[in-house]
């Protein structure tokens, strides 16, 4: 009996794939040759700092497990995006002088990469977690804020190629040892200058968290680092710019405190019901996500339960890594997409712009793998044809899982699903072969046209190795705007700026955004493919305060620097 039944579920899961195949095929567009490709160039191109976190072989607490990020930023504002790298360390520790540090590479305009780590002052070492960045001061240079596992850091960036650490000055330090997590920069109260979140995961101490030889932690029957259930979680912190050179904690009056889930890992900013306030979603691991929904009053809301983007399709809390947001059915809402544990698929939330968001994991082809154990993801126009396609990176939590059979292994292959045009997406990575199929034990991720050529580029900072740069080579036929918002009444890195683009193909909408992928920052410029597009015929900026501007027949095939007050002023809604 239960046998027949099985064929029969089975039989109708088979008719329901073809007809959405074939439905996709009437309705869509015929899948074509990529048309794409990467290379990974990081040796050559000099990023071979090695990251450190925890143990090889296995670990003993959670803290060895998490890995760190990566941050892309112009630190010395010449128009190229520089990569700064968060390293971690170990239990043991090192002698004095040589632990590791994070590095910060400086980008040469020739493909390749100067560390100037040392000259820089970014000579940090400890447990590195997250980055993220923005221009706190307004001075024109991107400031740098760093995650640890103990008290999370402040530089503030001279000018002159250099860093001050202002952590204590800026009213940042913290009494006691924090797990900082995912972070973003943000102009919450948009009053002009950028405020800070920070994500916590769990309240650790090394003294008292529980150890596998306890008895009480196994996966899948092998001995592993306990948690996060059964740990204490932590709590996240809105951080507001005073604009005297510090920041106040107003956690508890913005609300930021109530959220309904714990474990913060990816963070990002969003404006989730397009109203012009910035909000922000949170990957939480073993537990509800959160949304935090601005109220334009100085108070935030968790509503992620409420608006259907905390726990998976059938109502079950998920082991969320990383976010990513974008509109990738070119809807005008923006969407949001969140990796997860491995025995789960990742999620992909489509924002119906009345408040809910509709899981479209399953309809939207996601749902086939469950294998994988994702980290960094980013939305990225991979062709440039104007919708986004997704890139995940992917490593397990636990290297005694090389132990397992039914593993996929502690090092794992990414995952590139193609935008289809008509709301699924089709896993590539076979086709494309090397080097996205090269497994690695990967964690943050950040995306960014590094080269300034017109399309995206990836950063893949991995546990125990050197990092990936994978250079996308895109069709040389297709076209492309990148648009560098920057404030001058709203905060100069234009965080929270919506830029809506409109082609004779439709429209298209991007957000400047702080944080991301998973523990990392993105390219803070916006990225339009524009197919076979010729012609921009209008490009409008509603930016961080409110005002919105319009600028006709913009040039293609080209980076644009757009000041604030440089265009036509459109009246709100228009």
């Amino acid at each position: 009996m239960k046998t027949g039944v099985l064929r029969l579920r089975l039989l109708a899961i088979a008719t329901l794939t073809l007809a959405a195949a074939a439905i996709g095929a009437r309705g869509g567009v015929e899948v074509a040759p990529l048309g794409f490709s990467f290379r990974n160039t990081a040796r050559e191109a000099g990023l071979t700092a090695i990251t450190v976190f925890g143990g090889t072989k296995t670990n003993k607490y959670l803290l060895e497990t998490t890995g760190s990020g990566v941050a892309v930023l112009d630190f010395d504002a010449d128009g190229w995006l520089d990569v700064f790298l968060v390293n971690g360390s170990t239990l043991e520790g090192f002698p004095h002088g040589t632990a590791p540090t994070s590095h910060l590479y400086r980008n040469r305009r020739d493909g390749t990469f100067e560390d100037v780590t040392g000259r820089s002052g970014l000579t940090q070492s400890g447990w590195g977690q997250g980055a993220c960045t923005g221009d706190y001061d307004n001075d024109g240079f991107d400031d740098l804020f760093v995650t640890y596992w103990g008290q999370n850091r402040l530089y503030r960036n001279r000018g002159d190629g250099t860093f001050d650490h202002v952590t204590g000055a800026a009213g940042l330090a913290t009494p006691k040892p924090r797990w900082g997590a995912g972070c973003a920069f943000l102009d919450y109260d948009r009053d002009g200058r950028l405020d800070l979140f920070a994500a916590n995961y769990i309240d650790f101490d090394l003294a008292s968290a529980p150890v596998p030889e306890s008895g009480l932690c196994r996966y899948k029957g092998i001995p592993v680092a306990c948690g996060p259930p059964g740990l204490r979680g932590g709590t996240n912190v809105l951080y507001r710019n005073t604009g005297k050179g510090t920041f106040e904690d107003v956690s508890d009056r913005t609300g930021i405190s109530r959220a309904q889930g714990t474990y913060g890992l990816g963070v990002s900013t969003l404006d989730f019901n397009d109203d012009g306030w910035v909000d922000l979603y949170v990957a939480n691991d073993s537990n509800p996500s959160a949304l935090y929904l601005n109220h334009t009053d100085g108070t935030f809301t968790d509503v992620a339960v409420a608006a259907g983007c905390a726990y998976s399709q059938d109502g079950k809390p998920q082991a969320g890594m990383g976010v990513a947001i974008g509109d990738y059915n070119r809807d005008g809402t923006v969407d949001v997409f969140k990796t997860n544990f491995a025995g789960d698929t990742s999620t992909l939330y489509a924002n119906d712009g009345k408040g809910f968001c509709e899981d479209r994991t399953f309809a939207g082809g996601i749902g086939l793998n469950t294998r994988w154990l994702g980290w960094g993801v980013g939305f990225l126009d991979l062709d440039k044809d104007g919708w986004l396609d997704l890139f995940l990176v992917n490593g397990h939590v636990y290297p005694e899982v090389e132990r397992l059979k039914t593993e996929a292994g502690y090092k794992q292959r990414k995952v590139v699903y193609h935008n289809l045009r008509n709301g699924r997406f089709q896993d590539v990575t076979e086709s494309l072969g090397s080097p996205v199929t090269t497994p690695k034990a990967g964690r943050g991720a950040a995306f960014a046209d590094l080269d300034n050529d017109g399309d995206l580029d990836i950063v893949v900072n991995n546990v125990h190795d050197t990092p990936d740069l994978f250079m996308l080579d895109s069709p040389a036929d297709a076209h492309w705007l990148i648009v560098k918002p920057v404030g001058t009444r709203s905060n100069r890195s234009a965080i929270g700026a919506r830029v809506r683009l409109v082609t004779a193909t439709g429209r298209q909408v991007q957000e400047v955004r702080g944080g991301g992928s998973y523990y990392s920052q993105n390219d803070q410029r916006v990225h339009f493919g524009l197919g076979e597009s010729t012609r921009v015929e209008r490009l409008e900026i509603r930016w961080p305060n409110g005002l919105e501007e319009m600028w006709m027949d913009v040039g293609i095939d080209r980076i644009v620097t757009l000041k604030e007050g440089s265009g036509v002023a459109v009246q709100p809604g228009k």
